[in-house]
């Protein structure tokens, strides 16, 4: 479903892709591994278009991206940003909820206007993600009120919302306490069960083994392990 082909970012004089080449199948929980500063959110982002490279090319379910030195893209190429990005949902690390929005209008609040759902229709969908993710009961409290992992299941069932082809999720426990990051891994596993292609950032062991199909090691710019998590691990 993606397909990253030798793509190179450099900030600065640090180049932090150095030529990446890897495809991501549909259906599958691939989880990227590696030591702090190998690239694994950079090509997160790069895959997502909310970070441009310098070198190669990425291919999301047929809409490419290619290098881009530009601070302000093309018209044709924010088309295909935009393209990209309702194909391809994004979780991250510090949630990023409306302070001022319950829960389940958090939820309804993209599909109502970026996709033009009709409000009751939005309302019932997001309903149905924050049951799916455990928070029926907590569809009416705002940010406030949520526990980390709370906010975090809530954030999941955001990007649900939209109907993405795939999930990104950027180190979606590393903020979180042991009993927290355990409600967010079985949610995420019960997702992965459920056929929901995934790429995940993580540097928890525990959460590769548990939920991911694939694994691959960055290791400053490069991947130099990919196959079985038990064996990359």
């Amino acid at each position: 479903m993606i397909e990253v082909d030798g793509v190179t970012k450099t900030f600065a004089a640090r180049r932090v892709l150095d030529g990446v080449s890897v495809r991501f199948e549909r259906g599958q929980v691939c989880s990227l591994v590696g030591p702090s500063g190998g690239g694994k959110s950079t090509l997160l982002r790069c895959i997502n278009g909310l970070e441009r490279f310098d070198a190669g090319r990425i291919d999301v379910g047929g809409l490419v991206l290619g290098p881009s030195r530009s601070a302000r893209p093309a018209p044709a190429e924010r088309a295909t940003l935009r393209a990209i990005r309702l194909k391809v949902g994004m979780v991250f690390q510090h949630y990023g909820l409306f302070a001022h929005m319950s829960a389940i209008d958090n939820v309804m609040e993209a599909p109502i206007h970026v996709r033009r759902v009709p409000p009751p229709e939005a309302r019932e969908r997001a309903a149905q993600l924050l049951d799916r993710v455990g928070l029926s009961h907590r569809r009416d409290a705002f940010p406030r009120e949520l526990s980390g992992g709370e906010q975090q299941r809530v954030a999941i069932a955001r990007a649900l919302a939209m109907d993405p082809e795939a999930l990104l999720l950027d180190e979606p426990t590393s903020a979180l306490d042991p009993e927290r990051k355990a409600e967010v891994t079985r949610v995420l596993g019960d997702l992965a069960r459920t056929g929901v292609t995934m790429i995940l950032v993580t540097h928890e062991a525990a959460v590769v083994r548990e939920i991911a199909d694939r694994a691959i090691c960055l290791r400053e710019g490069r991947v130099v392990g990919d196959g079985a998590p038990s064996e990359v691990l």
